[in-house]
């Protein structure tokens, strides 16, 4: 039931304030009303530069409904509303959230990612019951102390913002668990042990594309972990008692690392830990001045790194803002072997032509923050492709020649503009990993999915899907399976909420016979 207590400006016939009618033509009523029965409301993408007032009070106030209407059906009783526990109010131009926020205790969900906040109001303390904020893709530069009351707090997205510090307090967030950690993307460069002592629910830990120096010793207190992303970092060496977590996924492309051979990283997470177990053993006196060592030079330094080519065999020309990558960083390679290219975080709207010459030899690619409305056919001679990172770009559709890439195991296309998962997918059957989340996905064909034996990882967060197909449940091989943040009313978020076998077991029981 809803709390209707001590409201102002009330209405002489009910006792109550009647509705402001400020919502105009961005927030339909018949929006309004479906959500005071089902407690969500859904306002992504409508182009709004403030929430309206009737939104924040949509418990508070008698609805307008109400005023043309004094006699009611037992199924439009307003005053049995339900109270609204999930608010999405992503890709819109939101600049500020005021406090009338805390008109709204009993939300459980608030998506405003999409949006140009640059703060958070300090009432978002009163969001006692909070388990799922996601504010990623804004321009927030810090977050208030008062983040750190949510002690409810699952689920924290922060990628994509201009972080470059997490608030004192941060590990008070406790029950922080499986819904990632997200602080990708940011300006951090420094994760200090106060801010891991007390996270030991957490299971997933998304450090990439930030400007992290080293790793503390303290990260085994995450004893839960079981995904470690600090790709794309300063990293130039890691603890060697990172071996003892069992961890299933641990990504570190992107760093210079010096103390672990590419070879080794290539042969993926279970070879690095063992790596770093051996180590423990064999080298700890030496461990304590690893982590002090100063990162090499960056990419971003010099025009371009002959070093990183010649002794880590990477191919970097990121974070230049270039509209073009020069002859003068191909013409570097010379003879040397190239296993990475990293030209992300630039203004690239193609390819490069000449990313053919490395045809032979490159594994991985990373694209991602570019400007790319197509995927050209160079790419698709890459035959000895593995990790392909094309996220956060302005592509709806992959090329059918792309399921040449007989090697691919990895492709991320998270933030661009897909509408379906591109046909070229289901026909590539080494893929284990599809990041695809933050799209506009409306399918996805169960039955092909299904002969993907390989998969083990799809992400479908925040796209358009109404319903989940119940074939789904019979990927068995699936382990992790993200399918938050979309319109589709079953499986419920209790379910979700279970994990992967759960959905899939929820799905299997609801095939038709």
């Amino acid at each position: 039931m809803s709390r209707l207590k001590g409201v102002a400006d009330r209405d002489s016939r009910t006792g109550f304030r009647a509705e402001r009618r400020d919502c105009g033509a961005s927030v339909p009523q018949g929006l309004l009303k479906a959500a005071r029965k089902s407690g969500q409301l859904n306002l992504s993408g409508r182009n709004l530069s403030e929430v309206p007032q009737c939104v924040w009070r949509i418990n508070v106030d008698i609805p307008e409904e109400a005023n043309q209407n004094l006699s009611f059906s037992a199924a439009e009783r307003w005053w049995e509303q339900t109270d609204l526990t999930k608010l999405i109010i992503s890709n819109n131009k939101l600049q500020s959230l005021t406090d009338d926020l805390r008109l709204l205790p009993a939300l459980t969900v608030l998506d405003i990612h999409d949006n140009q906040l640059t703060s958070l109001p300090s009432a978002i303390r009163e969001l006692e019951n909070l388990q799922k904020l996601n504010v990623s893709h804004n321009k927030l530069k810090i977050l208030p102390e008062e983040i750190t009351n949510l002690r409810n707090l699952k689920g924290l997205y922060l990628q994509h913002n201009e972080l470059t510090c997490l608030p004192e307090g941060f590990e008070q967030l406790f029950s922080l668990e499986d819904l990632e950690l997200h602080v990708g993307e940011n300006q951090i460069e420094m994760l200090g042990a106060e801010h891991l002592k007390h996270l030991n629910s957490i299971l997933v830990l998304d450090l990439r594309d930030n400007k992290l120096k080293s790793v503390p010793d303290e990260i085994t207190l995450l004893q839960s972990l079981e995904r470690l992303d600090l790709s794309n970092n300063d990293i130039s060496s890691l603890p060697y008692s990172l071996g003892k977590l069992h961890l299933k996924f641990l990504a570190l492309e992107g760093n210079p690392l010096r103390t672990i051979r590419r070879e080794i990283i290539n042969k993926g997470t279970q070879e690095v830990l063992k790596y770093l177990q051996s180590k423990i053993k064999d080298d700890e006196p030496s461990q304590n001045n690893s982590v002090t060592e100063t990162a090499m030079t960056l990419p971003s330094e010099s025009r371009v790194n002959v070093h990183s080519i010649v002794t880590l065999k990477i191919l970097d020309y990121s974070d230049k803002q270039a509209v073009l990558i020069p002859d003068e960083v191909f013409d570097a390679v010379k003879s040397n072997i190239v296993t990475s290219v990293n030209f992300s975080k630039n203004q690239l709207c193609e390819i490069p032509k000449r990313i053919i010459e490395l045809k032979e030899m490159v594994s991985d690619v990373n694209l991602s923050f570019n400007k790319l409305s197509f995927v050209s056919l160079e790419l698709c001679t890459l035959q000895k492709l593995t990790f392909l990172d094309l996220r956060n770009n302005f592509l709806n559709s992959l090329p059918e020649e792309m399921e040449s890439l007989i090697r691919l195991q990895t492709i991320n296309l998270s933030f661009n503009r897909f509408k379906i998962l591109p046909e070229v997918l289901y026909r590539i059957p080494t893929l284990e990993t599809i990041l695809i989340s933050n799209n506009q996905v409306g399918s996805v064909d169960p039955q092909k999915m299904k002969t993907m034996e390989n998969l083990i990882t799809l992400d479908l967060q925040n796209n358009d899907l109404l319903q989940i197909p119940p074939e789904l449940g019979n990927c068995v091989n699936l382990r992790t399976l993200l399918l938050d943040g979309n319109p589709f009313r079953v499986p419920r978020a209790a379910i979700l909420m279970k994990g992967t076998a759960a959905i899939l077991e929820y799905l299997r029981d609801r095939i038709p016979t």
